[in-house]
Order: C-alpha cells, then structure tokens, then sequence
C-alpha cells in the first residue's frame, strides 16, 4: 500500500510540469484558436539553457563567469536566468512571424493554417539549432539539490519535486487570479470572446497578443527549468515527448479551459506513472492515449470543455 501512494505522490509532481505546459497550450488554443507548436521548443530551449548553465556546456567564457559570479554551486540560478530570457525573447520572435505578420498580410484569410504551419517550422528550426550546437545525444547533469527529501510516515518527498509541484499550482493560480480580476485579464477574456468586438471597445489586440505569447513562453520557462533540476536529463527532442503529453492532458481537461488543464495534467501524471509501476513503461502511451480516446467518445468536449472554444474559457 505504501508503495502505491508512492507512486501517486511521483504522479503529482510530474504532473505538476505537465499543468504548465498544458496551460501555456490552453492559453494559445484558447486566445488565438489554433495549436502553438513552438510551445515544445521554449520547453526544451528553457531545459537546454539550464543544463548548459550547470553542466558548463556554453563554452567561450561563458561557463568561467558564472562560476566566478555565482559560484559552482550556484549555477542553476544562472541557468534560469537565461532561459528566462531566451525563452522570452524566442517567444516575441515566434509572434511576430507566426502570428502577426500572417495576420497583417493576410488578414483572416490565412484562417489558423499559416500560424499553426510556421510554428512548427519553427519548432523544428530550435530543435536543430540545439542539435548543431549540442548534439542529439542526451545530456546529463547532476541535480544541485542531490537527493534532498523528507518522509512523511513512509511517504518519500523530494524538496525540488515537491518546490515544483507547489510552484507550477501557485503560478498557475495567480495566472487565473489575473485572467478573472485584472484590466489585462478582462481585455485577454474579451479577445478570446470576440477579438473583432474587442478591438471595437478599444482594446489593442496587436499589443495584447505578444502578452499571450510571452505568458505562454514563461510557463514553458519555468517548467523546462524544473524539468532540468529535477530529472537531470535532457535533450533536443524532450520538448516534442513532454509537449505531447500535456496536450492530451490539455484535451482531457478541455479545450481552452485553464482550470481543465491543471486537472489533466495532473491526471496524466498519475496515469504515466501508475501504467510504469503496475503495467511496464511500453503501456504508458496507451494508458494516456486510451484513456484520452475513452473521454472523447464519452465527453468529446473534454472534462471542462464548452462546444465553443470562446466561452467560458477563463
């Protein structure tokens, strides 16, 4: 018994980084109507710079002043400062030649075929940049915190999993705090509404939509850097595994529904791990993928979901 409530408490915390890249996904399907694909690569660009950071994989110096600035122990800090900023700086890049250049050459007209076609070509550009530079084999990297944990009863919690676990729910809490009671959050609800009827009344989509993507690129940040330090291991294709995870939890959850996404993600996590303790780790795909399938002959909307992306979202 105590080792299956192990293995429940191991599926929340990586369901905890599944909810975050399952609500950046939400966010994109949920404001502009169509699958970001470059969401996989700002996750695997955020674990990359984490691992080049702590494994001193930058070369050129670079490795030399974070150590002498922070300290050898020190260099994850480093590390999720510069996936931060590579992430976001990815990300406006992402808006302005996926989404708003299409928009302003093409207008509607382009529906979401362009947007969703250049975002996996850059999807595939980030993936090759890392492996020109890296290398497609897996890197490695010792954890900072080691094996740092503490028991409750015979239950083993990890500190970093657990820090994760709390940070990825906090997050996306003060996000859906910002959606329902801010003036930036009532313009993104009136742009997932109607966005023609919200440019009547004012709003400025065209400075609210690098919003959307930069809010997006910062949960695929953090939970890339998270992924990093907790699992040690990364590579240039571990965006595309983690990514397709969490859209069948941002599925399960509901379309466009952030509080169905938390809800898949951590489902889904329970559900990979619980398939690798009581099934084998060659049932996993099955387990989710099945389970997805089940739901959406049952419930094809999802948990949350509404027949129309546009309602009730937020």
């Amino acid at each position: 018994m105590n080792i299956f409530l192990q293995q429940i408490v191991n599926g929340l915390m990586l369901g905890g980084l599944y909810v975050m890249v399952a609500v950046a996904f939400t966010l994109i399907v949920g404001m502009l109507n169509f699958l970001n694909f470059t969401i996989p690569a700002l996750f695997m660009l955020a674990a990359v710079m984490t691992w080049a950071a702590m494994a001193g994989g930058f070369g050129g110096g670079v490795d030399e002043l974070i150590v002498t600035v922070l300290g050898a122990d020190n260099r994850w800090i480093a590390g999720a400062i510069i996936a931060v900023v590579v992430v976001i700086l990815a990300s406006l890049v992402i808006e302005r030649f996926t989404y708003r250049y299409t928009k302003t050459k093409y207008g509607d007209a382009t529906e979401h075929a362009l947007p969703l076609v250049s975002s996996l070509g850059f999807l595939i550009f980030f993936e090759h940049l890392v492996i020109s530079i890296w290398g497609s084999d897996t890197l490695t990297v010792e954890s900072p915190f080691g094996h740092a944990s503490f028991y409750i009863s015979s239950i083993q919690f990890s500190i970093p999993q657990t820090i994760s676990l709390g940070l990825s729910l906090i997050i996306v809490f003060l996000l859906s705090f910002m959606l329902q009671k801010t003036k930036l959050g009532r313009a993104l609800r009136s742009i997932a509404e109607k966005p023609d009827t919200a440019m009547l009344m004012g709003i400025d989509v065209g400075k609210i939509v690098p919003i959307v993507y930069v809010i997006a690129g910062l949960l695929c940040a953090i939970a890339g850097i998270l992924f990093t330090i907790n699992y040690t291991t990364v590579d240039a294709y571990v965006g595309d595994r983690v990514a397709t995870i969490a859209i069948a939890g941002m599925v399960l959850g509901g379309l466009g529904n952030v509080w169905g996404a938390i809800l898949g993600g951590l489902l889904i996590g329970l559900l990979e791990v619980l398939s690798i303790y009581l099934l084998g780790a060659s049932t996993v795909k099955i387990s989710i993928w099945g389970l997805l399938l089940l739901v959406l002959i049952i419930r094809p909307t999802g948990l949350f979901g509404h027949t129309s992306i546009g309602k009730g979202k937020f």
